[in-house]
């Protein structure tokens, strides 16, 4: 470690965390010195702050205390994680109907976030400092498994405008003195992705961080320019918010000459898993629990699949018990080589976004059109099909709010990402239906581009 990442990593960062009231380094170490625990160990622990959390939020949050008294639960008699089976899912239509119900009384500072909309179901909620300071900590601790920190050279390839839109002049000079530069990856356009391949080849990041697709797409590029990127020392290329693929993990490996190391997590479900350089993607299981349920929301054994419900013991503010992600993964039923003590996921599935072609060949990413979507009161749920880089259709399932006027606001936003002759057909239906193969995806692009 360098002497500069060491001033980053102890010294700077953590003063940072400190001014926005976080308490993120105490979390940080609290899991580096727990994960090393025996199953049994971390189990107990978490049983215990489940139980604590429990009996917090029934006292504090409107929608928890009358959600208990329904179901005739005591949290003080928690006594394992099997115990919230006896709890109603959380889902996206509970969180909008009962936005207000579901802050605790006495939160604290409540930032508002939206989910990126992958899933199709666009979503407003509130995060806390503790639920930000657990995510934070928790990636931290994830990033040092693999010999890079804070300080470390890095460069972000992402597309969310929370984190475009807030480069001003002080994250620019808090991000410039964490060596942290960020990249669009919306646009990926011929000229945008030689800028991208020469700004690595400037920064040689220790560390790339963003979307599998997008890094993909920048390797290939590299190499069809007949640029190598083996020589610029990156240790690890961390992905994430989308389904890694086999394919994309050797490309990466590659032709950056690096490992890839995958996590999985929402800006809504939080930070939930990471992969190690001994290959386990390990649950953040000290402050994240984790279930697999079935069609009929029946627990099923580690080993088979099932979707994904998340309790996060870092939401008092606003909590979210039993989570429906929407995602559907296996747990595994091995402990990792590495020792620690944290159980695993074998497999994550139905995890993925496409991109999307403008009608001059620009390649973006489909969030890029998700974030027109997200936003719109009423949208319950959509679909994008881009049928040629001509021709786009929008499915839309509308809620009562939605305003007619939504359809110009669709049509005027897309054409500007796609081009102003792009023909945008804007559909209301009853429902969105699902591939052939039984899973939903909400980007869905016929496009060619241009080689």
């Amino acid at each position: 470690m360098s002497l500069y990442t060491s001033v980053c990593a102890g010294l700077l960062f953590p003063l940072h965390e400190r001014l926005k009231g976080h308490r993120s380094v105490a979390v940080r170490r609290r899991l580096e010195a727990s994960q090393w625990a025996q199953p049994d160990a971390i189990e107990a622990e978490r049983v215990g702050r489940l139980r604590a959390f429990l009996q917090d939020i029934g006292r504090h949050v409107p929608y928890y205390r009358q959600a208990f008294t329904a179901a005739g639960f005591d949290p003080a008699a928690v006594a394992s994680v099997a115990d919230l089976q006896k709890l109603p899912f959380l889902t996206k239509a509970v969180i909008r109907a009962q936005q207000d119900g579901l802050k605790a009384d006495d939160h604290g500072p409540l930032a508002r976030y939206n989910t990126g909309g992958s899933s199709g179901e666009p979503l407003i909620f509130y995060i806390g400092k503790d639920r930000t300071s657990h995510d934070v900590g928790a990636k931290w601790r994830a990033t040092r498994w693999w010999g890079v920190d804070i300080g470390d050279p890095e460069l972000v390839v992402w597309g969310s405008p929370i984190e475009l839109g807030a480069q001003d002049r002080v994250r620019r000079l808090r991000d410039g003195l964490m060596r942290s530069h960020l990249l669009p990856a919306f646009e990926m356009s011929e000229a945008n992705l030689d800028g991208f391949v020469r700004t690595i080849r400037q920064t040689r990041p220790k560390m790339l961080f963003g979307y599998p697709s997008a890094l993909t797409l920048i390797a290939r590029h590299a190499e069809k320019r007949g640029i190598a990127m083996t020589d610029l020392g990156i240790r690890v290329a961390f992905v994430t918010s989308e389904r890694l693929y086999d394919e994309q993990r050797e490309t990466i490996g590659r032709l950056f000459g690096c490992r890839v190391a995958n996590g999985y997590g929402g800006r809504d479900a939080g930070f939930i898993a990471h992969e190690c350089p001994e290959g386990g993607m390990h649950l953040m299981a000290e402050d994240i629990i984790v279930e697999l349920v079935d069609g009929q929301g029946q627990v099923v054994p580690d080993g088979q699949a099932g979707e994904i419900v998340v309790t996060h013991l870092g939401t008092r503010d606003f909590p979210f018990v039993r989570y429906r992600t929407g995602d559907v993964a296996v747990k595994s039923t091995r402990r990792c080589a590495c020792g620690r003590g944290l159980p695993m996921l074998e497999e994550i599935q139905g995890r993925t976004t496409d991109f999307v072609v403008a009608a001059d060949g620009t390649v973006m990413h489909g969030l890029s059109l998700i974030y027109i979507l997200r936003d719109l009161p009423g949208l319950q749920s959509f679909k994008v099909v881009q049928e040629s880089r001509e021709h786009t259709r929008v499915l839309l399932v509308a809620g009562p709010g939605l305003a007619a006027s939504a359809d110009e606001t669709i049509v005027t936003g897309f054409k500007r990402r796609l081009g102003a002759g792009v023909r945008i057909d804007v559909e209301r239906v009853a429902e969105i239906p699902p591939e052939r193969s039984g899973k939903f995806r909400y980007i869905v692009s016929h496009a060619v581009a241009p080689r």
